[in-house]
């Protein structure tokens, strides 16, 4: 008699969890069917033209909310990171007039630069970086990764001894040419030739 009950009660919790996970998951399909954003053709164009700094100077928290902004009728001259070519480029694509620039454009490309031997490992640039490209962890230098860096300059303000500048962008890496060196010296030292201890340094 237990044994048909312990059986009996088993097959019972199994149809109660089955139907809590149909009735779940029928939830779920409605929720996500009901609030599915339909992407607009016209803001990925409108997004593609923005610079992607998601820097948040045009009070939007980055490119994608401003360009649904643009597309809902907002002025299309809040970026200063992408100037005058971006109002242009915006306004021929959606049949407006340019405006002049609310802020100021960036006169070059820039690029945040940790100095990291006063970094003191707080994190907190890298919980402002937007798009991800600090690395480092708590206590541990941090660094930048150029690629990455789209120079919105949110990690300054946060960084309790302002150790981060930014710095013109270098050549990038697609860009990227082969350096020359002279043939009269090879580098193997930042120090100089007398504090090398007698270490022999070939000359090419």
């Amino acid at each position: 008699m237990s044994d048909t009950f312990n059986v009996i009660g088993m097959l019972s919790a199994i149809a109660v969890l089955t139907g809590l996970g149909i009735g779940f998951g029928a939830l779920l399909g409605v929720v996500s069917e009901r609030y599915k954003r339909e992407d607009n053709p016209l803001v990925e164009q409108i997004d593609a033209l923005l610079p992607q700094t998601q820097c948040g100077q045009c009070g939007y928290p980055g490119c994608r909310p401003y360009a649904e902004a643009i597309n809902q009728g907002d002025a299309l001259n809040k970026c200063p990171p992408g100037g005058e070519a971006t109002i242009h480029a915006l306004a021929d694509l959606l049949g407006r007039e340019p405006e002049p620039l609310d802020g100021e454009a960036q006169s070059e490309a820039k690029v945040a630069f940790i100095r990291e031997a006063e970094c003191i490992g707080c994190t907190k640039c890298i919980q402002a970086c937007p798009v991800d490209a600090i690395i480092g962890a708590a206590k541990l230098m941090h660094t930048v990764i150029e690629d990455e860096c789209t120079g919105c300059d949110l990690c300054l303000d946060p960084c309790p001894v302002d150790c981060i500048d930014m710095l013109p962008r270098s050549t990038l890496l697609t860009q990227w040419q082969p350096a020359t060196m002279p043939s009269s010296k090879v580098i193997v030292s930042d120090r100089p030739d007398n504090a090398l201890g007698g270490v022999h340094v070939e000359r090419l």
